[in-house]
């Protein structure tokens, strides 16, 4: 029998309803209209209607059945200590590509912990295989209409969909896909590509299998394998090389072509690697179908580039000469290189230095800046001319948090190279903005 979570108010709202019935921090919510609670989608299901009992356990143990007339769909006020109201669910799989299995000991623990969640999938957008979900958690997701629900298929080849997992169960997993997709559950896609193993024919198995759950599911992305350096005792995976990468954007690009005319969406994505490796031009905005999945690295450059020069068109403004410095991945280099140096042709009183970052942390395979160190940066960016700001992209911090992937913190990067940081978020405004110096 599943363990009954204690789901324990945190903060109540001021003005809000639970203030008004002396719901307070430190209470314990029990049931509502007799539902026990499993997660935060329980609460928020029940919490819905107009009359609403909601039974409360006080500190000192006493109970309050509390009865609330409310507006369909108001809010309690309530925010618990656990946010998702339940413990996370670990990945059971032990997939050939897994990125965590490279990472070498001695990082914060949370960076090893392995999510399968599809709730996470759904509130922060985590990617989900299916293998760890229950019958019972597909008909939840369809019964409280959680979308979009983001899916990590890799292949549809059930066989390889098994070896790939190292799951003898993920080849059948794919049936729950089908059925979130006939219930209408929107969905995005995800196939992280291996060479030799899920790509050239079986990738067009795959695609060709998955067009099939248009237009719920609306995006797949196809984005390389990640290769750190730790890499002993695991399944040999090699890079890919510019022809694997020009044969890969060929098979997405006519699937694309095919696809479109019928369903107004081109469906299937390379990732931003694909084309900088194969030293092709981005496509345009139109084939991205309103950036369905920027997190996953899809369009990230051009939406950024596009922004760029929206905001290029601007008038001049007056501002101050000074000289800053920007470091960022191998991957995104070029671009924001060209970038800076468009800024200082339009603003001659500006020097701007554009640093890559070399990722030894992970080895050279790795060029995202999003995976890039502290200590790294550091290491790279002693010595070098860096003006009086040094300008970081977002991605390189912990979310919501001024820390490093090795823990190193903003505060000891700007001690050590004696310059200010500034974050610059993922937006081509904010990269103009943060360059001339706007606050």
């Amino acid at each position: 029998m599943k363990k009954q979570n204690k789901h324990v108010v945190n903060q109540v709202a001021p003005g809000s309803i639970a203030e008004e019935m002396e719901i307070e921090a430190g209470d314990v919510m029990l049931e509502i209209n007799g539902n026990k609670i499993e997660d935060i989608f329980d609460y928020q299901y029940y919490t819905q209607d107009e009359y609403i009992e909601v039974l409360i356990q006080k500190p000192s143990g006493e109970e309050w059945l509390l009865e609330i007339d409310k507006e369909y769909d108001e809010d309690l006020g309530i925010t618990f200590e656990n946010g998702l109201m339940d413990e996370y669910r670990s990945c059971h799989n032990k997939c050939i590509f897994c990125f965590i299995d490279q990472m070498p000991k001695g990082m914060r623990d949370t960076l090893y912990f392995k999510d399968d969640d599809s709730r996470l999938s759904f509130l922060q957008g985590n990617y989900v295989t299916l293998t760890n979900m229950s019958d019972e958690d597909i008909d939840r997701i369809i019964k409280y209409n959680l979308s979009p629900i983001n899916v990590s298929f890799q292949t549809t080849n059930p066989e390889l969909r098994c070896k790939m997992l190292n799951n003898r169960f993920a080849g059948e997993a794919l049936q729950k896909a089908w059925k979130l997709a006939k219930a209408g559950i929107t969905m995005n896609g995800q196939i992280v590509l291996c060479k030799g193993v899920n790509d050239g024919m079986e990738l067009e198995r795959s695609i060709r299998d998955l067009s099939e759950y248009l237009p719920n599911l609306e995006s797949v992305s196809v984005v390389p394998v990640g290769l750190s350096k730790y890499r002993d005792g695991l399944y040999p995976l090699e890079p890919f090389t510019k022809e694997d990468a020009k044969e890969v954007l060929r098979i997405i690009h006519s699937w694309q072509d095919k696809l479109y005319p019928e369903y107004g969406l081109h469906f299937i994505h390379a990732s931003d690697e694909w084309y900088i490796l194969a030293e092709e031009e981005l496509p345009e905005e139109e084939r991205y179908d309103g950036y369905l999945q920027l997190e996953n690295g899809v369009g990230m450059l051009r939406l950024l580039l596009n922004e760029f020069e929206e905001g290029m068109k601007e008038p001049k403004m007056e501002i101050r000469p000074h000289e800053l410095s920007i470091a960022t991945g191998r991957l995104a280099f070029p671009y924001i290189k060209n970038m800076a140096e468009k800024m200082m042709e339009k603003y001659p009183q500006l020097i701007v230095h554009v640093y890559a970052i070399r990722n030894d942390f992970f080895g050279e395979m790795i060029t995202v800046s999003g995976l890039l160190t502290g200590q790294d940066i550091l290491a790279q960016l002693k010595g070098k001319e860096l003006g009086n700001r040094l300008l970081l992209p977002q991605n390189v911090l912990k979310s919501g948090e001024t820390v490093f992937l090795d823990d190193m913190t903003v505060a000891e990067l700007e001690k050590a190279l004696q310059v200010k940081v500034d974050i610059v978020k993922s937006s081509g405004q904010d990269f103009i903005e943060k360059i001339i110096g706007m606050e």
